[in-house]
């Protein structure tokens, strides 16, 4: 089933990830209110939990993809009935603003998720290896690797060492709004995962200080950065700058480059499940997230 938790879609681009999936063999349903729009929410907040509600308590829905991020998901998950996805639990793919989403699942019922594109595809920035990484993760059973890419702007981002932990995380600014909230996990012993867009370096900094000051970086087992996308602004400090700084005192393994968030060639990753971080393979490779 496809859904919009957050903001709202364009059925041009999630016509295109029918499309997609259907060519997998899957068949793609479209939640009754994917489509509707209440300004920058996909309608209004009762709507987007009741089809969230509907596709985990349908025992025919397998998977749960949503179309896109944007902003809205965490007005929502306090409306999931976790009893229903802890009954049924099913493969939920989505990344940006579904961070919240992801974080709620974990908390309510231990699910774990997959990080990776949205149903509203588009070829130019997902090319094709983006789709084999999403249905690898979606179909597969096998374990996901991505690995660094020099062209990356985080690439430099490296503290040499090699963590294992479970991966959690996602967006930034969606975890550092998770602070003080039931939802956001303890990070003991966790490979954290960190990507954003569009925010300027300060803004970073401040989010990940944010984050140290509040202890939730205490005991982390290392540090997975992903795509920071169009985070430039007039300063010289460039996100790698910053990111290097805050992440490369905390003592842990801090692998930068993986093409994993907002930019082009976006891969996906389960969340929720166990992973490696190597910063001598520049890799980070995670158990799977389906069974």
């Amino acid at each position: 089933m496809l859904v919009s938790p957050s903001g709202p879609t364009r059925p041009e681009r999630v016509a295109r990830g029918i499309e997609l999936l259907t060519g997998w063999g899957l068949r793609p349903k479209l939640a009754p209110n994917a489509y509707a729009r209440q300004g920058y929410l996909a309608g209004a907040d009762e709507l987007r939990a009741a089809d969230l509600n509907a596709a985990f308590a349908d025992p025919e829905v397998r998977g749960v993809i949503c179309t896109r991020g944007g902003y809205g998901a965490q007005r929502v998950v306090d409306a999931i009935d976790m009893a229903a996805v802890r009954r049924d639990p099913k493969v939920v793919a989505g990344f940006s603003d579904i961070t919240a989403l992801q974080f709620a699942l974990w908390r309510g019922a231990r699910l774990a998720s997959v990080h990776g594109p949205g149903a509203a595809w588009t070829d130019d920035r997902t090319p094709p290896r983006s789709a084999e990484s999403l249905h690898a993760a979606l179909m597969t059973t096998e374990p996901v690797t991505v690995t660094a890419v020099p062209g990356e702007e985080t690439y430099p981002v490296r503290v040499p060492g090699r963590a294992t932990g479970r991966l959690l995380g996602g967006n930034l600014c969606l975890i550092v709004a998770s602070l003080g909230t039931p939802d956001m996990p303890d990070l003991t012993g966790a490979v954290l995962l960190v990507e954003d867009v569009g925010e300027p370096p300060y803004k970073v900094d401040r989010m990940l200080t944010q984050l140290r000051r509040a202890g939730a970086l205490d005991g982390l087992a290392g540090v997975a950065v992903g795509q920071f996308t169009d985070c430039a602004d007039g300063w010289s400090v460039t996100v790698a700058d910053v990111l290097a700084e805050r992440l490369g005192d905390l003592g842990v393994p801090v692998l930068g480059g993986l093409p994993i968030g907002h930019g082009t060639g976006q891969l996906t990753v389960p969340v929720g499940t166990e992973a490696t971080l190597d910063t001598t393979t520049e890799t980070l490779t995670a158990t799977p997230a389906v069974h």
